[in-house]
């Protein structure tokens, strides 16, 4: 029973290091470290920083210039270049890291019971938009069943 549980999860990283969706082949490398996961291979370094949450454009485009190498496909890069690239993501709060500041950041807020905090509990914007008429998806997210 154990050893079956095992196999399934192989499968399944397996599976997710080389997944084919309609004959395009998606491979990913693990930037490692806790930093976030994982990066495509088939793009260009910029645009693959970008796929890990906490790194928009602008600090993509810095990292690439601090790291001093051209903008080529990761599937390019070679092992020093990832791992300077490890070395360098670790200075930044991203990843899993900043999801759970951000979270704790909300729940301190709505601990103390502040105007903010009330509005993220009640799933309701909290920077100062109108809710007459806007702000459509952040209110009807609350309704769990039946179509209108």
């Amino acid at each position: 029973m154990f050893g079956s549980a095992g196999m399934f999860s192989n499968i399944a990283v397996c599976l997710r290091q080389n997944l084919s969706f309609r004959g395009v082949q998606v491979r990913n490398i693990n930037i490692g470290g806790g930093l976030g996961g994982e990066i495509p291979d088939n793009k260009r370094l910029e645009y693959a920083l970008q796929h890990i949450h906490g790194i928009g454009r602008g600090k993509a485009h810095h990292i690439v210039c601090e790291l001093g190498v051209e903008n080529k496909y990761v599937k390019d890069l070679s092992k020093r270049e990832l791992y300077s690239l490890r070395e360098l993501l670790s200075k930044y709060l991203i990843g899993n890291d900043l999801k759970k500041l951000v979270q704790r950041d909300v729940g301190r807020l709505v601990g103390i019971q502040c105007y903010r905090g009330i509005r993220h509990a009640d799933s309701l914007p909290c920077r100062g938009q109108r809710t007459h008429t806007n702000a459509r998806t952040r209110r009807t997210m609350r309704t769990y069943g039946g179509s209108r």
